[in-house]
């Protein structure tokens, strides 16, 4: 126990001070993107024609980021001169709309809903349903509970039981074999409850898109309360998503 103690007493406090403080993530991590709205309109057909996703819309100069996988080969492409990306983290939206972006999105908590935030006050627990996820965005989930994140300290917690939450969390394309055992998993939360999307799988199918194996985005099946995009969203992402929609 002394032992313990001592070790906790060297390695100090190590919980990240977000969102007090702001953190600069490293320069090759690919946040928002930002498209530059003056670049050649045949240097957006290429990148469009080259993204895996079909996530660019050449004549709007927009970028769907429900769709994005954040590969950057429309970066890459362009040399940054059509598609950059940014280290800005804080991705979320709660409008689905607002996912095709030119690098400029609306402030999250304005578009909250504010009658979530009465109702769950300071305490917000959630179930969290990998609809045939890959364990990307699980993993990603997970971390915000180790020290340095540390989600409780907000009062949002993940749960065992669908019976005991607030809402739901879901990761995943939503595959045909888990389509039942989502809808399952909603039911059993008690109204009223709320319904999060973590990553593009959820959001638009992912890789997976247009497979008939999965469903075409889980709004189709519920009503999404809060997109968070990322293959996967980064954990800070998922952290100031949750802050600001529901705090």
């Amino acid at each position: 126990m002394l032992k313990t103690l001592k070790n906790r007493f060297e390695q100090g406090y190590r919980t990240s001070a977000y969102p007090k403080k702001k953190i600069e993530l490293p320069a090759r991590y690919r946040g928002l993107p930002l498209v530059h709205k003056d670049a050649p309109g045949e240097l957006a057909v290429t990148c469009a024609a080259a993204c895996p996703q079909d996530a660019i819309d050449a004549e709007r100069k927009l970028i769907d980021m429900g769709r994005c996988v954040f590969c950057g080969a429309c970066e890459r492409l362009s040399e940054g001169r059509f598609v950059s990306f940014t280290r800005n983290f804080e991705l979320s939206v709660a409008e689905k709309e607002h996912l095709m972006t030119d690098g400029t999105l609306p402030p999250l908590a304005e578009h909250a809903r504010q009658h979530f935030k009465k109702l769950f006050g300071r305490s917000l627990q959630l179930r969290q349903v990998s609809a045939a996820g890959c364990n990307a965005c699980e993993a990603d989930l997970n971390v915000l509970a180790t020290p340095f994140f540390d989600l409780a300290r907000f009062g949002i917690n993940f749960v065992a039981s669908p019976r005991h939450a607030d809402g739901i969390v879901v990761t995943g394309p939503v595959s045909v074999n888990m389509k039942t055992a989502l809808l399952q998993t909603y039911e059993a939360v008690p109204s009223p409850k709320v319904v999060i999307a973590v990553g593009s799988c959820p959001l638009s199918g992912g890789p997976f898109r247009g497979s008939p194996e999965i469903s075409p985005g889980l709004d189709s099946l519920l009503p999404v309360d809060l997109y968070i995009p990322g293959c996967p969203p980064h954990p800070l992402t998922n952290l100031h998503g949750l802050l600001n929609f529901f705090k």
